[in-house]
């Protein structure tokens, strides 16, 4: 693609497995450097793509390990060069070794953070989505998460802004084909109706497509859920119980809680963040005050509010964000003398932290409204800010395009040129260079 550069001179090498020790450790080496690296440790060369049994020997003859090693020939490699790949034993010493001695090697040295997905994508292996998707699916704890990192890393999402880029050089050709061949017979006469017509479809189509920015938001970060309520309405107990540990203390003195607490769930393979707050009331401490101003100002932010209320003694605790979704929840309900005749009506959900009363119905509730907020799962989402930014810019452009007439077609067409653009640098097909160093930095070494 425009504005990438292939990738020579040193080889780089690193662990690219995980955490040690562990059972296996992954020692990759990418670069001209690989095959001279693997007939120094492993005694010959290897098949391309056949793993191998080999004693893994340093330059002075002492054995290393004994392990499998495995050959990829560039370009045909994830990175697009040569690269080597030994498996050891996942000891920290048989690690630090290993890598001593290959990075020891003129021409070999570490690699830095993201390296070698940086030579995937400047020797064209992979676009600038598939680079943050890849980042993405390294750093994905839910199945939410997962998927999406997946079906990104697939292409899926630059296949979508590279036919909005090609529609649009399509309508750039032909408005100034009509400008400049107007006279030929082989030019379509008046096709700036058509043209400009499915540019005011694009930006309808741009537009949902950034309104899905917040699924993302949900998917990545998290579903924000946030619990209020009155001193000792059982805030704490529902946020330890969420936690399934003693996260928060649990008194019987009001104003326990006076900072945030948050807990991050995995329901149903989503990612659910959980706050606790201070309690709410009208004349509490200094101290308590601010986080009172701070748990209001966090339920602002939330994707859904859990409202709480002793049912014993209820307390009111005055406004909350009309906008929020919000369940409002009776606690202690295994203190009612006769349960039957508990306030129901009044609540979305009636529960104990006590004996368990509930809980189940409210986590499913929670789970639900989270997997709502997440849309259907194939659906094709902006996965970062750097996306929704560019494709607004497009927006701006394309919109000026279709509505400045009086411009002149030669304008208007610089403005498809330049919303093009705009698309073409999500994916990286056009210079990105000054983007490069940040997306890159996100990656753990070896990968």
């Amino acid at each position: 693609m425009l504005g990438r550069q292939m990738i020579s001179g040193d080889s780089i090498v690193a662990l690219s497995s995980g955490r040690l020790p562990a059972g296996v450790a992954v020692i990759r080496i990418s670069g001209p450097k690989s095959r001279f690296v693997i007939e120094m440790i492993a005694g010959t060369m290897v098949k391309n793509r056949v793993a191998a049994y080999r004693k893994f020997k340093a330059p002075d003859g002492s054995v290393l390990d004994r392990g499998v090693v495995v050959f990829f020939a560039g370009p045909n490699s994830f990175t697009g060069e040569d690269i080597a790949e030994f498996h050891v034993h996942g000891g920290r010493a048989v690690v630090a070794r290993m890598l001593e001695t290959i990075a020891g090697f003129d021409g070999v040295r570490h690699a830095e953070p993201g390296e070698f997905t940086r030579r995937a994508f400047l020797n064209g292996k992979v676009d600038l989505i598939e680079t943050e998707a890849l980042a993405d699916l390294v750093n994905a704890e839910t199945e939410a998460q997962r998927r999406f990192a997946v079906q990104n890393a697939e292409g899926v999402q630059s296949e979508l802004y590279l036919s909005w880029r090609r529609r649009l050089i399509h309508a750039r050709a032909m408005i100034e084909a009509e400008i400049d061949f107007a006279e030929e017979d082989d030019v379509p006469g008046s096709v700036a109706e058509t043209v400009w017509a499915d540019v005011r479809a694009m930006i309808g189509e741009i537009e949902r497509h950034v309104g899905g920015f917040r699924a993302a938001e949900i998917i990545r970060d998290g579903f924000e859920v946030v619990i209020l309520g009155a001193p000792n309405a059982g805030k704490s107990s529902l946020f330890n119980a969420l936690a399934r540990r003693e996260a928060a203390i649990v008194t019987e003195e009001p104003g326990t809680t006076r900072d945030l607490l948050e807990v991050v769930l995995n329901l149903e393979g989503m990612r659910v963040r959980v706050t606790d707050t201070a309690g709410l009331r009208a004349t509490p401490g200094r101290i308590e005050a601010i986080g009172i101003e701070r748990a209001r100002s966090k339920a602002g932010t939330a994707d859904l509010l859990l409202v709480l209320e002793d049912m014993v003694d209820p307390v009111p605790i005055g406004a909350i964000p009309a906008d929020i979704p919000a369940l409002k929840i009776g606690t202690k309900v295994d203190l009612l003398q006769d349960r039957s005749s508990a306030p129901a009506a009044r609540y979305d959900a009636a529960i104990s932290t006590k004996d368990g009363t509930g809980l189940a119905k409210l986590l499913a509730e929670i789970g639900h409204r989270a997997a709502a907020q997440i849309g259907q799962a194939g659906d094709i989402l902006p996965s970062r800010l750097r996306h929704v930014e560019l494709l607004n810019e497009t927006k701006r452009f394309l919109r000026a395009a279709v509505t400045e007439d009086e411009r002149g077609q030669e304008l208007r067409a610089e403005e498809l040129r330049l919303a093009a653009d705009r698309l073409g640098r999500i994916v990286g097909a056009v210079d990105v260079e000054d983007m490069l160093d940040v997306i890159f930095a996100q990656f753990c070494i070896g990968k």
